[in-house]
């Protein structure tokens, strides 16, 4: 696993408790926050403590290997988290059922590209969040707009 490689080059003991949040931030397919991971991890091991789970994501987000997102605050001030291992995506964000979705393609490299050239930047890292609404909620407001109309 390349997650615990990279904490073990940076001198990061993995415990069991922290093995247990790293596969489930790493192998869930969403993005969990703190008390999402605080329940399933329990499930994994019911000795694992909340402030255990909380000191671990910050030291895995100074660590450069987990990243929080806060994902056009779909739920408020909740933060997520996921692993900075995945190559670089854009979170696609439905404002109305929360659903995120991953988007992977040529467009971000070459935003990145000409940003690094137009202000002469390094960029250490880049987060795009794009908010709108899926295909499933653009049926249901078309509905509640034709709804409204006939009121």
């Amino acid at each position: 696993m390349e997650m615990t490689r990279s904490l073990k080059e940076r001198g990061v003991r993995l415990t069991r408790q922290r093995q247990v949040l790293l596969d489930l931030i790493d192998k869930s397919g969403q993005h969990l926050d703190a008390e999402t991971l605080y329940t399933r991890a329990r499930e994994l091991d019911p000795k694992l403590n909340r402030v255990t789970v909380y000191r671990t994501l910050k030291m895995l987000k100074l660590s450069g290997l987990v990243d929080e997102l806060d994902l056009m605050h779909k739920d408020g001030d909740q933060h997520y988290y996921e692993t900075r291992m995945k190559r670089e995506h854009a979170h696609i964000i439905c404002l109305r059922c929360g659903k995120v979705e991953e988007y992977f393609g040529d467009p971000l490299a070459r935003v990145r590209k000409e940003v690094e050239e137009m202000f002469g930047f390094e960029i250490l890292l880049a987060r795009t969040e794009i908010g709108g609404y899926c295909s499933h909620c653009q049926a249901l407001r078309a509905e509640e707009m034709r709804s409204a109309a006939r009121a």
